[in-house]
């Protein structure tokens, strides 16, 4: 840090030597005595300035004409009426006087011209007898005169005459200050203009970069997160945007020749002293922990109280204040620059384009300065980079913040997302674990050949179970979708088969509701397609699932129709067609926002989390298929999509019907298993299942009494509980493997497959049951890995 700042400091002192050295220094020409001999001048190569004794006539306005009705004195020029000292006299700031100067000229010269500035308050300049420039309207007295700021570029006549007398009467009345205090420029009228519109441009392009800056400022502010500092920042660079056309050439005012100087000098004024105070609020929220609370509220109520004069009181007032209001500005400059270095040495956010771009605005404030006593020539193009500099580097620390923000914004976010996640994951495994005691022991009833009444009373229970799973299964899948990390299989699939499963399993709600599920197959998808099984059976059962819930009477018809069919692929349509109750046009799109369905009351009426269909969308959008509504109120709905699927090369088979084995089956008779669970419940569940379809159940309640128990030669097969204490399922798996046991190892979990699964092969599971299970599954892939019993 501290290398940083010596680095700076050396660059700006370089930067400073090499300007005062070296740059191009105009030879003087000084008046004597009321005459200006440039006849050795060179006008072609620079223009020359007007100053040293010009004849001074205090309280008389004379025209070129009647010069000689009164005695001149003779006064430097330019030098301010309170600093002139004539014969021990001291003058006063407000007054009137006239000016006058003999130029002789070079025989070889150019077309001339002359650079006319402002002067405290108005002026009438004559060139041998005629007005050349004029700014107000200079009198004797307050009431006939007018005040004026504006710099002016005149090209005087072409002539023959060797000589220009050169008159200027100037009036003040209504400022701190009197008198000239800028010098008049004559030289080649080409050079003088050229330098007029490079003027005018640098004013223009820097007012117009600020103004532009402040308002991008202002909006990320409005829109934003509205902070102070960006505020602060954005009305600093658009007030002081002013200052660029409204101060020193006054570009402005000769655009707008027709504005009253009493307007513009307060703004002018304001302009100042509303951007120190706009800085100073934008360094104490840019940096609040490394700003002195008591100096910034006292600078800022300074510069309110300075605003507060400049508005109530009349120009000679406010005006006597600024030189007073230009230190304490200084100050602030120079405390803002402190204030950034301890920020860059606590590596504050954007500390160090912050401490660049005061130590730049001090480097134009010093150039600036040392022109204004005639050290250093004018050096525009260095003050206008200084300019752009300082609020190009202000601007990269605020952007600097914001990115900082947005960073931590971005980090508290995937933070939040992944406590989402992961509470989601636990709330599923807490929920699932009970949920499988219910579903378990349901199906456990069910087997046991229950009365008539029993059995619709299990049934309802069972229902009711198996709906609360697949709210909590939409939950997982929506946030899975949301986090992009959902996949898609691309395997085999049979897609007859699979909506014929569907339309089987909805078969009994919708007759429960009266209605007819019907299912059209095209014939002529006669192979299996390449696709994703697991989510085309979600998609499609959603669909069904929710026509047939929304449907009172009619019917539900499934649609699977080869719109067009070539050698390799087929372009399927899925289409759902219900006579339910229809939803309104205005509300169609409404239906695929989660948790979002079409009126309040559908939610009451039907049940659903709204979830279904938002899924839908979301997994068909991620393969790039539209899913596509059509539908009138009180007529029904049919959704559909079209999505094109390769064909495998396996045939479609005959269609597989669920065994819904019986305990009397036995059909595990003779085989041995090793249940690996902690919760009592899931024992329970899981042994009973076993025990009654014949299996000879051994228990161990975690990972390290699994190592104790495990008998290979005994023990067919091993139903593992992942998540236990002691020992966790992945764990217990891997010494087992260690040990060289290579009987099947299934795991049992509460967590989705997807979840899982990686770590689960890795570890040396064989395959994966999610809680809850159906019996019939858990028989099926016991035989599948135990083979059948002995």
């Amino acid at each position: 840090m501290v290398v940083a700042l010596r680095k700076i400091g050396w660059t700006l002192l370089t930067s400073l030597i090499c300007l005062t050295c070296f740059a191009h220094r105009e030879p003087d020409h000084d008046a004597q005595k009321g005459v200006l001999d440039l006849r050795n001048a060179d006008l072609f190569d620079h223009p020359v300035k007007l100053h040293g004794e010009w004849k001074f006539y205090w309280m008389h306005l004379l025209s070129p004409d009647n010069l000689t009705s009164a005695t001149p004195d003779v006064a430097p020029y330019p030098r301010l009426w309170k600093d002139l000292s004539l014969h021990g006299r001291k003058y006063p700031t407000q007054g009137y006087a006239t000016y006058s100067l003999t130029v002789l000229l070079p025989k070889r010269r150019p077309r001339i011209g002359l650079e006319v500035p402002d002067t405290y308050c108005s002026y009438k300049l004559f060139v041998n007898g005629a007005v050349q420039s004029q700014n107000g309207q200079p009198d004797t007295t307050r009431d006939a005169s007018t005040p004026f700021w504006a710099t002016r570029t005149v090209v005087l006549p072409a002539g023959e005459t060797d000589t220009l007398r050169v008159v200027i009467q100037i009036a003040n009345f209504w400022h701190a200050k009197g008198g000239p205090y800028k010098e008049i420029l004559l030289g080649n009228k080409d050079d003088l203009i050229l330098k007029k519109y490079q003027d005018a441009a640098y004013d223009f392009t820097l007012a117009g970069c600020l103004f532009m800056g402040g308002l991008f400022f202002l909006g990320l502010f409005i829109f934003g997160r509205h902070d102070k500092t960006t505020l602060y920042f954005s009305l600093f660079c658009l007030i002081y945007s002013y200052r660029m056309v409204g101060t020193d050439t006054y570009t402005l005012h000769l655009l707008f020749s027709d504005l009253s100087w009493f307007v513009t000098i307060r703004i002018e004024y304001l302009s100042l002293s509303l951007s120190v105070a706009l800085f100073s609020l934008y360094t104490r929220h840019l940096y609040p922990n490394d700003t002195h609370p008591t100096f910034m509220k006292g600078m800022i109520w300074f510069c309110h109280l300075y605003t507060a004069i400049i508005i109530l009181t009349p120009p000679t007032i406010f005006t006597r204040f600024m030189t007073t209001f230009l230190v304490v500005m200084f100050f602030c400059i120079a405390y803002a620059m402190y204030v950034y270095i301890r920020a860059a040495r606590h590596k504050r956010s954007g500390s160090l384009f912050a401490l660049l771009s005061t130590a730049v605005m001090l480097f134009v404030f010093l150039l600036l300065n040392l022109h204004f006593f005639g050290f250093i020539p004018p050096l525009r193009p260095v003050i206008f980079t200084g300019y752009i500099s300082f609020f190009f580097l202000q601007s990269l620390s605020l952007s600097h913040r914001f990115a900082h923000t947005f960073k931590q914004a971005a980090f508290q976010a995937q933070q939040g997302l992944r406590a989402k996640s992961e509470f989601l994951s636990t709330m599923s495994h807490e929920i699932r674990t009970p949920l499988n005691a219910v579903i378990g022991m349901t199906h456990l009833l069910l087997r046991n050949e229950p009365r008539a009444d029993q059995k619709e009373d299990l049934g309802v229970l069972l229902f009711s179970a198996n709906n609360l799973l697949s709210i909590v299964n939409n939950i997982l899948d929506y946030n899975k979708i949301e986090e992009g990390k959902i996949g898609f299989e691309q395997i085999p699939m049979d897609l007859p088969a699979i909506a014929r499963n569907i339309v089987a399993g909805l078969q009994n709600a919708a007759g429960e509701k009266g209605i007819s599920l019907l299912l059209e197959v095209d014939e002529r998808l006669d192979r299996k397609l390449v696709g994703d099984p697991t989510r085309t059976s979600q998609v499609i059962n959603n669909l069904v699932h929710n026509a047939v819930k929304f449907t009172k009477e009619g019917s539900v018809r499934l649609i699977i129709h080869v719109e067009t069919l070539t050698r390799d692929a087929a372009t399927v349509l899925v289409k759902v067609v219900d006579t339910g109750i229809g939803i309104a046009r205005e509300k169609q799109s409404m239906i695929f926002d989660r948790f979002t369905q079409a009126d309040s009351s559908t939610s009451r009426s039907y049940g659903g989390t709204g979830l279904g269909l938002a899924i839908t969308k979301r997994i068909l959008e991620l393969q790039g298929v539209v899913l596509q509504l059509k539908s009138e109120p009180g007529k029904g709905s049919e959704f559909y999509f079209t999505q094109t699927f390769s064909f495998s090369n396996e045939a479609i088979g005959e269609r597989t019907v669920s065994s819904n084995y019986t305990f009397r089956d036995q059909l595990l008779k003779g085989i041995t298993i090793l249940l690996v669970e902690d919760n009592p419940l899931n024992v329970l569940v899981a042994q009973t299942m076993l025990e009654n379809c014949g299996a000879t159940v051994d228990v161990a309640t975690n990972g390290l009494e699994a190592l104790d128990k495990l008998d290979a030669s005994r023990h067919r097969l091993v139903l593992m509980d992942l998540h236990m204490p002691e020992m966790d399922g992945y764990e217990a798996t891997i010494l087992l493997r260690k040990r060289g046991e290579t009987l099947p190892i299934i795991a049992l979990t509460a967590s989705t497959p997807k979840e899982v699964e990686s770590e689960a092969y890795a570890a040396g599971l064989t395959d994966v049951i999610v809680k809850p299970f159906d019996p019939d599954d858990l028989y099926r892939v016991i035989l599948q890995h135990a083979g059948p019993a002995a």
